[in-house]
């Protein structure tokens, strides 16, 4: 029983003590005056009564009311009801508020608490004062409150004849039961009557209609959010402008809520006074008046719900996460059912009558009834994981939270997380874990309805039907007697607040009240206390917990086959048949993956386990503990499965001898899990332990006969039981029960502080490395229940330091550590179960004992355990090197652990798993490498090979990982290469941690020497080459002018010489220039040293002193280059002659004007020298515009330049050319330049003199030489290929729109095209882009086009008279280049797997690298400079420095335009001429050098190959090269082995004498320095750079496609080869030799050739060549068979070529024959095949269209060979006689542990081989030894088995690239006779 109302007071307006125009509240009487005992007044009621505030009003407003609701200290609710009423102001209220009476108008009017009434107002000026009736009580009875408190204001207004002092003195004596559905009619005395119903269960909410409301105003979604909010400890507040639909919303959210009790701030209607209280840290459910709703606005995390304009408003900041699905969609689908019935008849074409909806009453308990059956299914199973701690004296319930969340599947849940984490929760556990007490609905569903609940899903009716159910439950809760007797209550009259009451509220009669007060309490005293008895029983657990959503668990289904494995290996483990168990290992390993297998194998371990101890041998512990550790890596630190738990009684009982005396444990080897280190895991384990021992306390009485039912009782039915007793038992008895659980819980903490020792206290405590990884221990204070609440969570849990460990591991003492992390946990969990303090203490002092006693045992394990004999681990496989290659530090054992890539793991192309492997990583002078296998046996014996060059490292990372094997935390590191390879390896624990860091610090001077001498291109020869003493860097001058003297003499021998071997590719068209086709291009090996007379020598043209100066004159490829363009040759540059408009300048010889260009220069005849000074410093780094490719067609020339300083054009534009009187010296600058650029501008053909010459097809008749193109000849716009094609040359391109029409213009903006087209097309434009008319070109179009950086070129204005105009364009910095590069590193090479494997995360990262984009703008730039230079403009490149994009465009415009540098010789000029000699800076962008290391790699040319590989992609016939080849110079130009790509200029090149070293010397065979000279050795051997599909069209200008759509990802970023590493180093890619023919067994058939390919292993180009190197691989065989001696590929290509060119001419019009078919982009014409003659030596051609074959070969072939197809085998004959250069008996050493053999060789110089056969006259060739492979010939020595009687000199050793043959002969002059002749043999070679 309980009182209805606490107390009642009046409140009235009072003026301010401050005097301010605000009022306040003053409180006039209350009743009682003295506090009850149990309930003391509540403070600060007047601020309650008026939320906005106490002011006058002007008009008299209708009373209102609400409820407010204020929490005491012991969180008790009160609820405040309060009427108020507007009375007259007296005099002295007044004299307040008469200085602005407006304003408080205006305020009242903004409060809007008030419905101003239309009435008319009393007597002008009158102001009127609230007055507020409050009833303060704990019950929540608002209608009985609303009742009563009108009573008294009907009373007091209509002058009824009653006492108030009767009434408010009957009301505060009413007495009213708490619950139980009993009902109760109560009177005041006034001739009323209500009637009051008690709820039936106390614990459920009352709800009236608000949560109706609450729907009604908010809608589904939004009070899903504010649930979620305000169970994950959001702040929640509402706005409204009535107090009561404040108080009404609050209730209903937390009604809601039900079974979980809201225990933050609660306040519905909260005053204006104390807005700041929003402010506070902690969650809170608040309501605030619409009128503040501006003070509200700078919260940052408070979510906000507008009750009025129905809306949440969620801040950024603030995360609410959602339910778990299915629930989330389930629980929203049934209130919309609830909420609106009609939804589902909406669509019926014949929709039934509509039922009568529920009432809103009805309503809203079907609402609350959703959300029970929500909490039913979240909380389904809770129970399950109760822990009882402690019985008596009072139960000590815990929850484990890991276990539910693991069982229910939703450990990834973050909403679950936080409610189980919440304050609301830890009281749920509290209130409902209790196992004997009353029960209510709530624990009635969770128990009985799961099973219900779970069959209703997919039924939407019966789920209908079921929440029904519950609402009606819920309504007869509230509703207990549905036919109540009417309520008789007085109201007052329609209006009467506007009559003029005759006087003010009376003031009361204390004493009288006081009087009735005292009467009642007198009376209740006599009376006995009515206690209703509580029905308590056992509270039923209901079925156990099942997953929520039966997700399948992928991969690791839980099979039975799986578990069978698992089961067979542990008993071969146990039954000794170790063979057996270790090919069953990695199955195993692989099925622990799975949940039920890692269950499974604890069940197992546990039956080995006999009295607590199971001893093993060492193979059998190193099984068992290597299970265990696979079984542990996938824990979390929670367990949320159980594993750890079971596992920890089996690591203390499994252990082996180590010696008398000395056992080492399991626990001692599987220490490294982070779950060891989390307290929650072992709060959760200690209390199951509790749980266990206190229900066997209870158990053991039981007798023998019903012991088997007994143990069926869970601790909570246990618990139950006890609880019931427990009132009966006698106070000894009850002390006993209390002391035995108390010494329970004590024993066990023991217990536990030793387990915990033993699994944190490392076996070698010296290591310390445990710690460092367990950031956990060193800093726990945030353990687990912290009530820190989510939204500040988050936030400090950001600003903690990750690495929140120990301050320093070296120092920090790990005994101290964890004693520390141990004396934590002890308190935590001892204070939590009531350990008495005494033993507390006691513990606090045993705890280091343990330590320390623990330490001394490892000790002696630690100690005892090195002696062991180490496992047999499997050899090191030592890496193949290159010759001159050495290991800097050899082998460390490490493990190659799997990355992102899906390959090396078997994964996306269905191989085994090669990773992760082991085996050791080698560091040499040029590589880092890792050589192993599998660990994984059932893989084979595959040899795992991953290797990258040490200059090639990008980044270099520490990690932490676990070793495949034994699943120990190793230190491991990450190597990522440029060169996208990555290495992720674990160190060995052999592996100490000082011989790491040694390969690291090794690594790194590797890779960034201080100087470029320590690379490995400079150090590589330094054995065979004297070191060149280091220059200093004074002498720069004399070495400069010494080396020009040099430099002369070589280039007489240069020129002069004429290379026969080989010949070039010219493509027909320059042969009719009417200049003589330059006799050689470059080639830096000297392959002949025959020297012809000297055909052109500039040397006698020169003058003495010039001589010198001619530095790069003839050496270097550009000359030659702009002598095949006609861009000035030698004799002119020197001579003036002035018919020719450009001329070559040596103004640059010393390298004095620009350091970072060549020393020869291309600039207009009209220039002179000393005018080129000025110009240079207009430009950046002094790289003024020089031209560098001049079109054969159109005579427009290419020039390329870095940006403009701040004057320059730019100024000058800006000047308009309106000289100034006194023109200062700063625009001379200017005016050299525009001199400049106007005589380069004249030197181009003019435009006005050829009538024609203004439209392309005048371009094209003025074409060299009169050379007519074909009419078929191929022109294409980008953006519609069919409408150009239609009209072929005659029609212009649509210049334009190339830029306009690509996708993506990105780096062009729209302007470019339209500020050109608009200057260029008359008409409008075509659809397609293609211009309007042939004639569209007006005459007075720029004559040269500047492209430059639109940022440089800001403001500029252009003159229309001007003959050059610029273009600006957008272009992306090197940095950006950079960053881009990473990012697609990462892509192509990810650290670890993607969260979601599959294609989608790959081209998702790889488009955030925006690598394509910038490809797309390399190549959307260059196809407009092409479409300028092929109209007959001139550009000038002129971007950045001039060193990086410049380089690139201009590169990439020669080869698109240019058909010369699409063969090899063609684009080695042009790397040369381009990157080389124009100063790209390679060791810079390379970072190559200790200086460059800040700035990183820049692979700049790497993405101009690129765009080569993409161009190659569209157009694979216009290539001389293959894509292999492209691969191999992005690959080497980062490696490093070659000289090549070092150095940024020319200049400094020279300075370290690289330039011209040993230039036509004789270097033997030496390592190449060069990367051309050393493709050029390969190519002899190989064709692998060569491309077949080579059918270049004449003078063909390529235009590709560059949207990013068209563009592919370079294989070059994504293959990889496992067998053999990176095939470009060829030497070391070569597989393993074939064994030699004769080692077989006679008359054995021939081995089969099949062998299994694995995509992600071998190298599929190699596994199966092309059809070509096929054929030639089989010519050379044949050749082999009959005896011929081999010829180089590429003759026999010729050959055929020629064979065939004669074959398919019998009319001149043949069609050819086809050679090989291939599938060509879609853009080309059908294919054919045909073979042509080039004009300077033969190539291989093949052409598109027959009629156009005739035209193409009548070029004059020098060849005379005109054989038919029937002569080309002639050779094949087997006249061996003229082949045998020399012969004799030789023993050779047959293959490994075969004897010597004699042997009858023959050395054939001709066919280049060295035979062998068994006697002298055999014709049965028995095997081949291949001069061009043989490296060395050199000295042997005897080995087992020679044949005695020898002398040790007559054995020698020829050493080729497969193996080392070992020979000897009959004597010394015999064997020296030999080695001569091989030695004759290789140099005539």
């Amino acid at each position: 029983m309980a009182r209805l109302a606490d107390y009642f007071v009046l409140v009235a307006f009072g003026p301010h003590p401050r005097g301010s125009g605000e009022g306040q509240g003053q409180i006039l009487q209350r009743f009682p005056e003295k506090d009850w005992e149990d309930n003391p007044f509540p403070q600060g009621i007047e601020l309650f009564c008026q939320p906005s505030g106490w002011q006058l009003c002007p008009e008299r407003n209708p009373p209102t009311f609400f409820v407010a609701v204020l929490t005491d200290i012991n969180s008790e609710r009160h609820y405040c009801a309060c009427l108020t009423f507007w009375e007259p102001a007296e005099p002295t209220q007044e004299v307040v508020c008469t200085e602005d009476a407006t304003e408080r108008e205006e305020e009242a009017d903004e409060g809007g608490l008030v419905q101003l009434s239309p009435a008319t107002p009393a007597t002008p000026g009158q102001l009127f004062a609230p007055k507020t009736l409050v009833l303060v009580s704990r019950l929540d009875h608002a209608e009985v409150f609303r009742n009563s408190l009108g009573l008294i204001y009907t009373i007091h207004v209509e002058g009824l004849n009653v006492g108030l002092e009767n009434v408010i003195g009957n009301l505060l004596t009413c007495i009213i039961p708490l619950a139980g559905g009993s009902q109760r009619t109560i009177s005041l005395g006034a001739g009323d009557r209500q009637v009051i119903q008690t709820p039936l269960a106390d614990s459920l909410p009352i709800s009236r209609c608000s949560v109706a409301l609450l729907f009604r105003q908010l809608g589904i979604t939004n009070v899903l959010s504010l649930f979620c909010a305000a169970l994950t400890e959001h702040k929640v507040l509402f706005l409204s402008r009535s107090y009561q639909r404040l108080s009404d919303a609050c209730r209903g959210l937390l009604a809601l809520l039900f079974p979980l009790r809201y225990s933050f701030t609660y306040v519905p209607i909260l005053p204006a006074q104390l807005l700041e209280v929003l402010s506070t840290p902690t969650p809170f459910i608040i309501g605030v008046n619409a009128a503040f709703q501006a003070e509200t606005q700078e919260l940052l995390d408070v979510i906000v719900a507008d009750l009025d304009g129905g809306t949440v408003t969620v801040p950024e900041c603030v995360h609410i996460p959602p339910l778990p699905e299915p629930l989330q969609s389930q629980t929203h689908s049934v209130l919309s059912m609830v909420l609106d019935p009609d939804l589902e008849l909406a669509d019926l074409a014949f929709p039934p009558p509509t039922a009568n909806a529920s009432s809103l009453k009805m309503q809203d308990k079907e609402l609350r009834a959703v959300f029970l059956r929500l909490f039913a299914q979240l909380l389904q199973g809770y129970r399950w994981c109760l822990h009882m701690v402690r019985i008596h004296p009072e139960p000590v319930i815990r929850f484990h939270k890991a276990a539910f969340l693991g069982q229910r599947g939703l450990m990834e849940d973050d909403f679950l997380m936080k409610v189980l984490e919440g304050m609301a929760f830890a009281g749920f556990v509290s209130e409902r874990g209790v196992p004997y007490r009353s029960t209510d609905l709530f624990d009635e569903l969770v128990a009985h309805e799961v099973a219900r609940m779970r069959a209703d899903e997919n039924h939407p009716q019966r789920v209908l039907r079921h929440v029904k159910e519950l609402a009606e439950q819920l309504y007869k809760n509230e509703n207990p007697y549905p036919a109540v007797a009417m309520h008789k209550v007085q109201r007052p009259g329609e209006a009467s607040h506007l009559r003029r009451v005759p006087r003010p509220f009376p003031r009361l009669d204390d004493g009288m009240v006081q009087w009735i007060v005292d009467q009642a309490a007198a009376k209740m005293q006599g009376a006995p206390p009515a206690v209703k008895a509580e029905r308590r029983t056992t509270v039923p657990s209901g079925p156990p917990m099942t997953a929520i959503l039966e997700r399948s668990s992928g991969l690791h289904g839980n099979s039975a086959r799986r578990l069978e494995v698992v089961r067979n290996c542990i008993s071969y483990v146990f039954e000794g048949k170790m063979l057996e168990a270790k090919k069953l290992l990695p199955a195993v390993l692989r099925a622990l993956k799975g949940r039920a297998a890692r269950r499974c194998l604890t069940q197992e371990l546990h039956l080995h386990v006999q009295q607590n101890r199971a001893v093993l041998d060492h193979q059998q512990f190193d099984f068992v503990v290597r299970m265990m550790n696979c079984c542990l890596q996938d824990c979390t630190s929670l367990d949320e499965h159980g594993i750890a738990a079971a596992l920890l009684p089996l690591v203390t009982a499994f252990c082996r001898k180590l010696s008398p005396g000395v056992t080492q444990f399991a626990y001692s080897c599987v220490q490294e899990h982070v779950v060891w280190s989390t307290p929650q895991f072992w709060e959760a384990m200690f209390y199951g332990d509790v749980q266990t021992h206190i229900r066997a306390l209870y158990l053991e009485p039981a007798e023998d006969q019903d012991h088997l039912q007994e143990d069926e009782r869970s601790a909570l039915d246990v618990a139950s039981e006890q609880r019931r007793l427990w009132p009966t038992l006698s106070r000894e008895k009850q002390q006993e029960l209390v002391q035995k659980e108390e010494s329970t819980v004590f024993s066990q903490a023991i217990h536990y502080a030793n387990r915990m020792s033993y699994l944190l206290l490392p076996l070698d405590s010296s290591k310390n490395r445990l710690l460092r990884e367990r950031a956990g221990l060193g800093d726990l204070e945030s353990a687990s229940n912290s009530l820190v609440t989510n939204s500040m969570a988050g936030s400090v849990a950001e600003s903690y330091d990750t690495e929140s460990g120990f301050e320093d591991a070296e120092t920090c003492d790990v005994a101290g550590a964890v004693v520390r992390f141990i004396n934590r946990f002890v308190d935590k969990v001892c204070t939590e179960s009531g350990v008495t303090s005494d033993h507390l203490k006691g513990l606090h002092v045993m705890v280091p004992d343990i330590v320390q006693m623990h330490i001394e045992t490892l000790e002696a394990v630690h100690r005892e355990s090195k002696r062991l004999p180490p496992i047999q681990k499997p050899k090191l496989l030592r890496p193949r090197l290159l010759p001159g290659e050495e290991c800097v530090l050899d082998g460390l054992r490490v493990y190659l652990l799997p990355d992102g890539r899906e390959e090396g793991a078997g994964g996306s192309g269905g191989g085994p798993a090669l990773l992760p492997a082991e085996g050791a990583v080698f560091l040499t002078t040029y590589r880092v490498i890792f050589t192993g296998m599998p660990t994984d046996p059932l893989v084979g014996e595959q040899v795992v090979v991953r290797s990258f060059p040490v200059a090639a490292l990008t980044k270099e990372k520490r990690i932490n990982v676990q070793t495949p094997v034994d699943q120990l935390l190793q230190d491991g590191l990450q190597l990522r290469s440029c060169t996208f390879q990555l290495l992720k390896m674990a160190f060995d624990e052999e592996v100490g941690s000082d011989s790491a860091e040694l390969f690291r610090k090794q690594l790194h001077k590797l890779r960034y020497p201080p100087d470029i001498r320590g690379t490995f291109a400079f150090t590589l020869g330094s054995t065979h080459a004297p070191g060149r003493p280091p220059r200093t860097t004074k002498d720069k001058g004399p070495s400069l002018r010494t080396l020009s003297r040099n430099l002369v003499k070589n280039a007489k021998k240069t020129i002069g010489r004429q290379y026969v071997t080989r010949k070039k590719y010219n493509p027909p068209s320059w042969e009719h220039r009417g200049q003589p086709p330059p006799e050689d291009q470059e080639d830096e090996i000297s392959v002949s040293e025959e020297l012809e007379p000297s055909t052109l020598t500039p040397s006698s043209a020169l003058k003495p002193s010039d001589r010198m100066t001619m530095s790069s004159l003839v050496e270097r490829a550009c000359c030659r280059d702009y002598q095949r363009l006609g861009l000035g040759t030698l004799s002119s540059s020197l001579s003036r002659a002035k018919s020719e408009p450009f001329r070559i300048s040596p103004v640059n010889r010393m390298y004095a004007i620009c350091r970072s260009y060549p020393g020869l220069l291309i600039v207009p005849q009209s220039v002179q020298d000393n005018a080129l000074q000025r110009v240079s410093r207009c430009y950046r780094q002094n790289r003024f515009p020089v031209v560098c490719w001049r079109s054969g067609r159109s005579k427009a020339v290419l020039l390329r330049s870095g940006g403009l300083h701040g004057k320059g054009v730019v100024g000058l534009f800006k000047a308009q050319n309106t000289p100034s009187p006194g023109q200062s010296q700063a625009d001379s600058g200017s005016l050299e330049q525009e001199k400049y650029l106007q005589a380069v501008v004249s030197s181009m053909p003019r435009y006005a003199d050829a009538s024609g010459r203004n439209t392309l097809s005048g371009f094209s008749s003025a074409h060299v030489g009169g050379h007519v193109p074909s009419p078929r000849a191929r022109v294409t716009t980008l953006s519609n290929p069919m409408a150009a094609s239609a009209s072929r040359r005659t029609t212009p391109r649509g210049k334009w729109g190339s830029v306009r029409a690509s996708g993506r213009s990105g780096g062009l903006g729209v302007d470019v095209g339209s500020r050109l087209a608009g200057r260029d097309m008359l008409g409008p434009p075509q659809a397609n882009g293609a211009p309007p008319d042939p004639g569209f070109l007006r005459p007075q179009r720029a004559a040269l086009y500047i492209i430059g950086d639109k940022a440089q070129l800001k403001g500029v204005r252009p003159d229309p008279l001007q003959q050059w105009e610029l273009v600006p364009i957008e272009v992306f910095e090197a940095r950006q280049v950079k960053a881009s590069f990473k990012k697609l590193l990462k892509a192509c090479v990810p650290g670890c797997p993607a969260a979601e494997p599959g294609p989608a995360s790959f081209l998702r990262s790889l488009e955030d690298s925006e690598w394509l984009i910038q490809i797309h703008k390399l190549l959307q730039v260059s196809v407009l400079v092409v479409e300028l230079l092929d109209s007959g403009s001139s550009v000038l490149v002129s971007l950045e420095d001039g060193w990086d994009i410049t380089t690139q465009v201009v590169s990439l415009v020669q080869l698109l335009s240019d058909p010369f540098y699409r063969t090899l010789d063609g684009f080695r000029l042009l790397v040369e001429k381009e990157w080389l000699s124009f100063g790209h800076r390679f060791s810079h962008r390379g970072a190559h050098t200790l200086a460059g290391q800040s700035s990183g790699f820049t692979p700049v040319f790497l993405q101009f190959l690129d765009c080569v590989h993409q161009v190659h992609l569209q157009f694979p016939m216009e290539f001389e090269f293959s894509p292999f080849y492209l691969k191999f110079l992005g690959y080497h130009h980062a490696s490093r082995r070659f000289r090549t790509f070092l150095l940024d200029s020319d200049y400094e090149r020279i300075e370290l004498g690289l330039l011209y070293e040993e230039k036509g010397e004789r270097r033997g065979q030496q390592a190449c320095r060069s990367v051309w000279e050393y493709v050029e050795r390969l190519s002899r051997r190989t064709p692998v750079f060569y491309n077949y599909m080579y059918a270049p069209e004449d003078a063909e200008v390529l235009r590709p496609y560059s949207n990013v759509s068209n563009l592919k990802v370079w294989d070059f970023y994504t293959e990889e080869t496992l067998a053999e590493g990176p095939p470009y180093d060829w030497e070391l890619a070569q597989g393993p030799p074939e064994p030699p023919e004769d080692e077989r067994p006679d008359g054995a058939a021939p081995q089969s050739r099949r062998r299994v390919v694995w995509p992600c292993y071998d190298s599929r180009p190699r596994a199966q060549p092309d059809a070509i190197s096929r054929l030639l691989e089989e010519l050379q065989r044949l050749e082999a068979e009959l005896g011929r001696p081999p010829e180089r590929w590429k003759d026999t290509w010729d050959r055929v070529k020629a064979a065939q060119r004669l074959e398919g001419r019998p009319d001149g019009r043949g069609t050819p024959s086809s050679l090989l078919v291939s599938s060509v982009p879609h853009h080309r014409r059908s294919l054919g095949v045909y073979l042509q003659e080039g004009p300077v030596g033969s190539t291989l051609s093949l052409s598109l269209d027959s009629d156009q074959s005739s035209g193409s070969t009548a070029s004059s072939s020098r060849q005379a060979a005109r054989r038919s197809t029937s002569t080309l085998y002639s050779q094949f004959q087997t006249a061996e006689s003229e082949n045998r250069s020399y012969e004799g008996t030789l023993y050779k050493k047959g293959a490994f542990m075969k004897p010597w053999k004699a042997r009858w060789f023959v050395l054939d110089k001709t066919k280049h081989q060295l035979r062998y056969y068994d006697h002298r006259v055999d014709t049965e060739c028995k095997g081949v030894i291949d001069l061009a492979e043989v490296e060395a010939v050199a000295p042997g020595t005897p080995t087992m088995g020679a044949p005695k009687t020898v002398d040790e000199k007559a054995f020698f050793d020829v050493k080729t690239t497969r193996r080392v043959y070992n020979f000897c002969a009959q004597d010394v002059p015999s064997a020296q006779q030999w080695v001569d002749q091989i030695q004759s043999c290789l140099s005539d070679a």
